[in-house]
């Protein structure tokens, strides 16, 4: 039942009519509820962002469409970035909304929408483009999904857990959300070979499971912050960031003459449109009453390098994901016996170690940052992932696998001590009040990072074989019997459609010479040339000389990282940037104007002539309130109450200007927010 004054339902606890399975808000066990719930939302949203990276082969031959026939590439580049392209930019507003209507409201809606478009995505009906629009249309939805996930899990674990474990607790949210990334390249490689519909059917149990728990479990602990929604802010945000996104990802497609298509006259459109669009974004939220974004956080040393270092990361990650791929994919594999179409599978199995790297740290380095800070960890773990970097340079083409292994190891292993204190940095670097934001900030810097990732690694990639792939390849070409015309021809053709065929688990021979007729030409030695060793044998040089390229520049932006991180700080909470509230205190939001209120109180009997008939009320002591203080004109204001704690509770307003805070607020905190502005004044209703 519904508090007679507050309106809102009593917190039972763990009453029995709770359910037997319940934990009330106030549990010592609700926070590792919490834990758990988030974790596993961050697990199947991540595991979704690249479950079809492995399985796009099967999925393409599923809907009967070749990706690499001309036309058809933005179904390829759609199908690998709508996800995340639409929980990078819609993260942002599902964090302001949570901060404004309730966190675990938006974080259960989240749950919902990704089940319900898992469902639909796995009962594609159509064939062909129809086919993959489809997936596209649905794969975005359900990255809707998961933007209200990801923008609310890390607010939600920050509400529930006291600043002395909330690394620990953050951390193994961020191991999970970042091992998710590389589980899903095994789970989607496993399951394609099964049925391609399966890469989609593996979320639905998992996300009907998460909603229903998160409905049930979940409570809404963290102060509200009432405001209207920033409609200029939201449009500009989300035009801007998709026109700059998808302006870097249509930059790997030739132009013209060039092999890239960073002079295409639309894709400099984009970027440039897009960069103009998020300076307008930057202009509303200093003009607007209750911006979806206070940019006066970025004034906050920490917040600001924390998530420029979260940036580098999420780029570099991204890179090494995909540029594995195709190295183990297109030549590695292949060498060792392994067939094209077989690829996919073995180099998600392959890539484990790095999952394995990050697991080992993640847990430990939030632990190790809740007791002697973030800098040495998160900068140290940046170091430890440049270094493997450099190393992936220094290991030849053809490998042996158990220093692969080492290597990969070692960079999963600095990711994850950088990972987990990195993100504790941010969120206990905000205010309580604006922490969905803040998590919104960080899961849009880590999404983008991964978007972008595709367009400067794949073009870094391109630009390193152009420089010498077309002379080799048509070497080749011509001694195993291609007519010299058809070789140059084929070995000029742009660079990306060998690496999207090697990506893809395809014969890149096979897909460069099939339209020319010339494999079955007199005298062209086929079976050589659609082997699983010439190819291989052919691009190793090119290749490695784009791997030089692309490694250097991932090295390069751990050190950026590292520095950053470093300057950030070692992000023990300061003071003022704790809860307002204690966790165990469940706020609801602000009441609309009216009589003041105080922790579910009755309000005081006003008289005929205005004046309160009630004296001040006692504290849980005995020992009576402080007597009320009159207003202006001479009326005593309502009487402060203490709430159930004992502490006094905030005063209310009188004559729309607060009173006196006096000692410490209800929250526990000094009368003052943590970005220097007042503490809240108006009165506030608990749940119970």
């Amino acid at each position: 039942m519904s508090d007679s004054f507050t309106g809102t339902r009593p917190d039972l606890g763990d009453s029995p009519s709770r359910g037997r399975f319940r934990v009330g808000r106030e549990h010592p066990n609700y926070k590792w509820v919490v834990l758990s719930n988030t974790t596993l939302g961050m697990l199947v949203v991540t595991i979704n962002s690249s479950i079809v990276i492995i399985s796009l082969p099967a999925i393409f031959r599923g809907i009967d469409l070749n990706p690499l026939a001309p036309g058809n590439v933005s179904y390829l580049l759609w199908l690998l970035m709508g996800f995340m392209l639409a929980s990078a930019v819609l993260v942002v507003m599902f964090g302001r909304l949570g901060d404004m209507y309730g966190r675990v409201r938006i974080y259960n809606y989240g749950f919902v929408a990704f089940t319900i478009a898992a469902i639909a995505t796995s009962f594609d009906p159509f064939q062909h483009g129809g086919g993959a629009i489809w997936l596209i249309t649905w794969r975005v939805i359900q990255g809707i999904g998961g933007a209200m996930l990801m923008a609310n899990a890390a607010a939600i674990l920050t509400d529930a857990f006291p600043a002395e474990q909330r690394g620990m607790a953050l951390g193994i949210n961020q191991v999970a959300s970042i091992a998710g990334q590389f589980l899903g390249l095994v789970v989607g490689g496993a399951l394609a070979e099964w049925d391609w519909r399966a890469v989609f059917w593996v979320s639905v149990p998992f996300g009907v499971i998460g909603t229903i728990w998160s409905y049930r479990s979940l409570h809404e602990i963290g102060r509200r912050t009432p405001g209207s929604i920033d409609l200029p802010g939201i449009v500009t945000f989300a035009l801007g960031l998709t026109a700059l996104l998808t302006g870097i990802t249509y930059g790997i497609q030739p132009y013209g003459g060039s092999s890239t298509g960073w002079t295409n006259p639309w894709v400099l459109a984009g970027i440039l449109g897009g960069v103009a669009l998020l300076g307008v974004f930057c202009m509303v939220e200093t003009k607007v009453a209750q911006p979806m974004f206070q940019l006066t956080l970025l004034r906050n040393r920490a917040f600001a390098l924390s998530n420029l270092a979260g940036l580098m990361s999420s780029v570099g990650r991204g890179g090494l994901q995909f540029m594995v791929v195709i190295w183990l994919q297109g030549i590695w594999l292949p060498l060792h016996g392994f067939s094209f179409e077989s690829t996919p599978l073995w180099a998600g199995i392959y890539m484990l170690p790095t999952t394995v790297g990050f697991l080992a740290a993640g847990p430990l380095s939030g632990w190790l940052s809740d007791r002697y800070g973030a800098r040495w960890l998160a900068t140290s773990g940046f170091l430890v992932t440049a270094a493997g970097f450099v190393l992936l340079i220094a290991i030849p083409v053809d490998f042996q696998y158990l220093w692969f292994v080492l290597i990969l190891f070692g960079a999963g292993f600095g990711m994850g001590m950088f990972s987990s204190p990195n993100t504790a940095v941010v969120m206990s670097s905000v205010p309580a009040a604006q922490r969905g934001a803040a998590s919104g900030v960080r899961g849009t810097i880590l999404n983008s990072g991964l978007a972008i990732s595709i367009g400067v690694f794949f073009s870094l990639m391109i630009v390193g074989l152009s420089r010498t792939l077309p002379g080799t390849l048509g070497a080749g070409l011509r001694d195993q019997g291609v007519p010299a015309h058809i070789a140059d021809q084929v070995a000029n053709l742009p660079p990306v459609g060998s690496l999207f065929a090697a990506f893809l688990g395809y014969n890149p021979i096979k897909e460069l010479l099939g339209p020319t007729g010339a494999l079955d030409q007199p005298g062209v030695h086929g079976d050589v040339l659609t082997g699983q060793q010439f190819f291989p044998h052919l691009i190793s040089g090119p290749f490695h000389a784009g791997l030089v390229v692309v490694f250097l520049a991932a090295a390069v932006m751990m050190l950026v990282g590292a520095v950053a991180s470093w300057f950030a700080g070692d992000g023990r909470a300061r003071p003022e940037a704790e809860d307002l509230v204690p966790a165990a205190a469940p706020l609801a939001e602000t009441p609309s104007p009216g009589p003041a209120l105080t922790n579910g109180a009755a309000p005081a009997q006003i008289g005929g002539n205005g004046i309160p008939a009630e004296p001040a009320a006692s504290n849980r002591h005995g020992t009576p309130a402080e007597p009320a203080e009159p207003n202006r004109n001479g009326t005593p204001i309502q009487p402060a109450e203490s709430n159930r704690d004992g502490a006094p509770a905030r005063p209310a307003e009188s004559n729309g200007k607060p009173t006196p805070a006096g000692p410490a607020g209800a929250d526990g905190g000094n009368g003052s927010d943590a970005d220097g502005s007042p503490a809240e004044t108006h009165p506030r209703t608990r749940d119970r």
